[in-house]
């Protein structure tokens, strides 16, 4: 079978509500994925993405958060772009790799020749059809995305050691306590089947760890609460740094933006990078303005078709207003995100001002309030201006 009729799938791992924490407040009204970057939720980004590689079959979300909270945006992604999109739930915790082996049968029904793998809560340009041609180019098993970074923060992350000439992974360290390289893990895989081979004999390996010891029923409780199930298989630990140097792992270097979403500050500044991509993939979707008709707008700015801003606000850059909100007249916002139906009022002389601020949905802000580096949880009405506050 030629390259041309090879079936792709891509696996989307969006963790649940015990993963993340870091994220907290935003996630405590909305799950971590569905959170919009951009006027899109998180999820939608990764997903976009995918529409790019050739053959996609389907895409599947993984995760263990409830059903429920995914089924309204599922439906609606998959007719958006034409492709079966599914939700997939764990009964518990199985690890990067584990969740993959669990939903094999699904994952694999469409007999894909490559399945690509991407977390949630990864922000950059996502260059998967050039990935593809690489990896096939390899013949390896699997191809990472990799990034360089600084050596300061290259111990936050995976770091790695590539041949510079075959590209092959050489090495792999997952958060190493000393400094091993700049090039880090960017979260985002491609592989071929076989990889399901891989996890499964580390299934086997921990299924007769787990036989060797005969425990009694204290000790064995004991254990079960401190150290994860046999299967649970960590992709970077389990599977990454025991196939480096064999030859089966390839890397490809993006020389694009790349950030973690771990916090809520993270979020913003991905949400201004994503607003910044939209100029080259999707600028229909950038707002713009005089101060005539429209809004005056400034650099990167996503208005929701729904809302309703006032002709003599200014609003930029790096701004996004979701759904149904309401700005009044002389409001400045820069660098926000303004989730569903929140409402700032104003009376037209620039008193109101939101700057590096994070607005929950149905969020009043009323009349010359001030409102700078704060996050403003839902339904809550501001009277007072507000700096470096979570609201609650």
């Amino acid at each position: 079978m030629n390259n041309s009729e090879q079936k792709v799938v891509a696996v989307i791992m969006v963790g649940g509500p015990t993963k993340g924490t870091r994220f907290r407040p935003l996630s405590f009204n909305t799950p971590k994925p569905l959170f919009p970057l951009a006027g899109q939720p998180m999820v939608h980004h990764p997903i976009s993405a995918c529409k790019s590689i050739p053959n996609l079959a389907q895409i599947f979300l993984i995760g263990f958060h409830e059903e429920r909270e995914f089924a309204l945006y599922v439906s609606s992604i998959s007719s958006e772009l034409k492709i079966p999109v599914r939700y997939l739930k764990e009964d518990k915790p199985h690890g990067s790799a584990g969740g993959l082996h669990y939903f094999k049968d699904l994952i694999m029904e469409d007999n894909p020749s490559h399945i690509f793998l991407l977390n949630c809560d990864v922000c950059c340009s996502f260059p998967l059809p050039e990935m593809l041609d690489a990896h096939r180019r390899y013949g390896g098993m699997g191809t990472l995305l990799v990034i360089k970074v600084s050596a300061e923060s290259a111990s936050e992350f995976g770091e790695l050691v590539a041949d510079s000439v075959t590209k092959e992974l050489l090495h792999y360290t997952e958060k190493p306590e000393t400094f091993v390289s700049d090039l880090i893990n960017c979260g985002v895989y491609v592989f071929t089947p076989e990889i399901f081979n891989v996890i499964h004999d580390v299934h086997t390996q921990h299924e007769d760890r787990a036989n060797l010891h005969t425990l009694s029923s204290y000790d064995a409780l004991r254990l079960a609460t401190k150290t994860p199930t046999k299967d649970f298989v960590r992709l970077d630990q389990d599977i990454l740094s025991p196939l480096a140097g064999k030859k089966q792992l390839y890397t490809y270097e993006t020389m694009d933006f790349w950030e973690q979403i771990k916090t809520p500050a993270m979020s913003l500044k991905c949400s201004a990078l994503y607003l910044a991509q939209f100029r080259f993939n999707s600028p229909g979707l950038l707002a713009c303005g005089d101060g005539i008709k429209n809004p005056t707008v400034v650099g990167d700015v996503y208005i929701h078709p729904s809302a309703k801003v006032h002709p003599t606000a200014k609003i930029g850059p790096n701004v996004s207003i979701s759904a149904n909100v309401r700005v009044a007249a002389g409001v400045r916002l820069i660098s926000c995100i303004i989730l569903d139906d929140a409402e700032i009022q104003g009376e037209g002389d620039y008193k109101r001002k939101l700057g590096i601020t994070i607005l929950g949905e149905a969020v009043t802000v009323e009349d010359e309030v001030v409102v700078v580096n704060s996050i403003v949880l839902p339904n809550k009405v501001l009277n007072i201006s507000v700096q470096e506050e979570i609201i609650l």
